[in-house]
């Protein structure tokens, strides 16, 4: 017998009805709640194959659901990295499988790793991934393309198959230079100093110069500054194929943040101070901006608690995210249009997605605090820990089943 959920608004304060098919029955009056569509989350790290110790997709849907995320992309810096052909049709097989087991059937795509090696195995895949995903600088494995002449193929190849390409926007030289004349003892605060804004800029200029010349589709991901904002504005203006990403973990963490949390906000790129943010919330307005990121990259809390220079970079944050933006909203930082804009309406066009009946419904007038016990990533932690948040989801529709947050 389908379920009935009744009166919920739309954000153009319409009211309709919803009938859920295979769900229990239930008739819910849910006049209090908004319909959004369901998000989608162009940047995560589900840590599969071999981190699984980490995250595994059993429990990063979990995650993704509380979140009101029913769509994911998954980055291909796992072990061993997604570069060839095998490699994906393996990943594919044990995300699948893990899936199945838990009854969630949670929309995926996978980025295919951009290796100097392993160039020609893009060629293969061109049907079977989202895009390409280049590191210009050292992150979390092994995965960096720091040579002119691994750039130029990537970006060719890519504008030749009519694919697209996200890159992980830090210049490796800068940073290595940086490092060995860093003299001032390390500490977590270090972080922000030794991936400067300016090595972030250098691979954003080139990465737009690339696209200049190829044509090739450009996303750029985790945009964390003002600097790189005025050059990606500029690219839009000149009518060049650019898009780009922030997070919420730079939209409302800062360079402060280090003081209360250590290890656990250590992450590329790093923390800006809170000028960038007014930049990027700017950005978002006038659409300089295109989505959010989570750049969900969990770690064990014994991971993250361990000194300067041995704790791995990476924040989880999908299941934060929603009501991070929800709570912006009652702070008038964000309209609600603005919100779906960047969760859902824009990934949707920029990476050519088909239209679905997904939905998340939230309560604007939930205040709840963050906890981690509460949390279903596997990590079991958020730096947003403690924060009382105005406005969350309390059920997610996905492939019509339906999901009770509460």
């Amino acid at each position: 017998m389908p379920s009935l959920i009744k009166n919920v608004k739309t954000i153009d304060n319409e009211k309709i009805d919803l009938e859920i098919n295979n769900a229990e029955g239930l008739v819910i009056d849910a006049g209090h709640l908004i319909a959004l569509p369901a998000l989608i989350d162009p940047h995560v790290h589900f840590r599969t194959p071999g981190l699984e110790h980490k995250e595994d997709w059993r429990t990063a849907a979990k995650a993704s659901i509380y979140g009101g995320y029913t769509t994911v992309f998954d980055m291909p810096n796992t072990v061993p990295a997604t570069i060839t052909t095998e490699l994906l049709q393996q990943k594919k097989a044990v995300i699948d499988a893990q899936l199945k087991e838990i009854g969630i059937p949670l929309r995926y795509q996978l980025f295919f790793g951009a290796d100097k090696n392993h160039l020609t195995e893009i060629y293969k895949v061109k049907d079977a991934v989202v895009g390409i995903k280049v590191f210009m600088g050292c992150s979390t494995g092994n995965l960096v393309i720091d040579d002119d002449n691994s750039l130029h193929a990537v970006f060719a190849i890519a504008a030749s198959l009519n694919m697209l390409v996200a890159v992980h926007a830090e210049d490796e030289h800068m940073l290595k230079e940086r490092k060995a004349n860093y003299k001032a003892p390390l500490n977590y605060n270090s972080h922000s100093e030794l991936r400067p804004v300016e090595a972030a800029v250098c691979a954003v200029e080139k990465a737009i110069a690339l696209t200049r010349i190829y044509g090739t589709k450009l996303y750029i991901l985790h945009v964390s500054s003002a600097d790189e904002i005025n050059l990606i504005r500029k690219a839009k203006q000149e009518g060049l194929p650019v898009f780009a990403e922030t997070t919420p973990h730079h939209l409302f963490l800062h360079t402060g943040d280090y003081e209360k949390w250590g290890g656990k906000v250590v992450m590329n790129p790093p923390l800006r101070d809170k000028s960038h943010q007014a930049a990027l919330f700017q950005a978002i307005h006038d659409g300089t901006l295109d989505t959010l990121g989570t750049d969900h990259a969990p770690h064990t809390t014994t991971e993250k608690n361990q000194p300067y220079g041995t704790c791995p970079c990476g924040v989880p944050g999908i299941e934060t995210a929603l009501p991070l933006l929800l709570n912006a909203y009652h702070e008038k930082l964000l309209s609600l249009e603005e919100i779906v804009a960047l969760t859902s309406k824009n990934a949707r066009k920029i990476f050519d997605l088909p239209s679905n009946n997904d939905m998340v419904l939230v309560d604007l007038n939930k205040q709840k605090t963050v906890s981690d016990q509460q949390l279903k990533t596997k990590c079991g932690w958020s730096p947003f820990t403690g924060r009382t948040l105005k406005g969350w989801p309390v059920y997610t529709i996905l492939k019509g089943h339906l999901y009770d947050l509460t």
